[in-house]
């Protein structure tokens, strides 16, 4: 029998978090997190990690769990989601899936691509070309070669394309072709996803403020602090908006003004990105929020959501 699953998501500064902490609280629920970079120890500022006094209150998974200099993947997610809601469905205990990062919410929901072992040669060589003539060479690539993922992902989107890329070359077949990724649904899970959306004007406002707040917070330290560890931080942790803008500003790239514009201009991306993701998944249940949607009605009219899937 399929494990029953609710899943809250939306784009970045959408309000997931505060959502999720006001249902767990009133239901006695537990958090599983489905975001890429809230695995890692060290990165709390930068992606709004849930605070200590939260995480003590409500029992949170899948958060602190990887060093900032490992790579972690959506095959190693899975595992691990995996082995926390066998355990939680066991026990008897409520929780729900929140995040935004919707590679992993699709191999919840549709199962994950067992694909070939990473090529790691294939891979880094993919990697200094893009980096020599840019992301959008190795697009036009994947264009050639499978057209039909190509159309799914953004040329920005350089794991996935160097992905893409290394399973037709380690295969000879096109990602596309092994439908296990798209579209099928997993039987380990009955899952319910519920999604908030903003007008765009007012979520690109709360991205500005959620930017500005972490700055007065103190990224930059935080930033710092990881750079100087002699292990680095991995070529995913990087990456992570506002880290990536962080760490040019101190290579004199940008000017802390320029880092700033251009982390609002990335994560504006990235969430608009989000959206796309998202209305690709079937069955989803929109929740708009207005302006003057407080948070406990917002709370209220997502678990009624939650609920009246399990009801019927």
């Amino acid at each position: 029998m399929a494990i029953p699953i609710w899943i809250l998501t939306g784009p970045t500064a959408s309000g997931k978090t505060d959502v999720a902490l006001k249902i767990a609280e009133s239901i006695g629920a537990e958090i599983v997190s489905a975001d890429s970079m809230l695995v890692y120890r060290g990165m709390d500022i930068g992606t709004e990690k849930p605070s200590r006094i939260a995480r003590n209150t409500i029992p949170h998974h899948l958060i602190d769990i990887v060093e900032p200099w490992e790579e972690y993947s959506v095959g190693q997610y899975v595992k691990d989601l995996e082995g926390v809601i066998s355990k939680l469905y066991q026990q008897s205990k409520p929780c729900m899936v929140v995040g935004g990062t919707a590679l992993y919410l699709k191999a919840i929901a549709d199962g994950l691509f067992e694909g070939p072992p990473a090529d790691w040669e294939y891979r880094n060589y993919l990697r200094s070309v893009a980096e020599e003539k840019g992301s959008d060479y190795l697009h036009k690539i994947l264009i050639e070669v499978d057209p039909e993922i190509a159309t799914k992902l953004h040329s920005n989107d350089q794991k996935r394309v160097i992905r893409a890329l290394e399973v037709y070359k380690t295969t000879g077949q096109r990602i596309s072709s092994f439908q296990t990724q798209f579209g099928h649904k997993n039987p380990k899970y009955d899952c319910l996803i519920v999604a908030l959306e903003h007008d765009r004007d007012i979520l690109y406002k709360r991205i500005e403020a959620r930017i500005d707040r972490m700055l007065l917070r103190g990224l930059i330290d935080e930033v710092r602090t990881l750079l100087h560890n002699p292990s680095g931080l991995s070529k995913q942790a990087s990456q992570a908006l506002g880290y990536k803008e962080i760490i040019n500003y101190f290579s004199g790239k940008y000017t802390l003004y320029e880092a700033t514009e251009v982390m609002k201009k990335r994560t504006r991306w990235f969430a608009k990105r989000q959206m796309t993701w998202f209305r690709s998944f079937s069955g989803i249940h929109w929740i708009h929020v207005s302006p003057d949607n407080d948070i406990t009605r917002l709370s209220e009219r997502v678990l009624e959501q939650f609920t009246g899937k399990v009801n019927t």
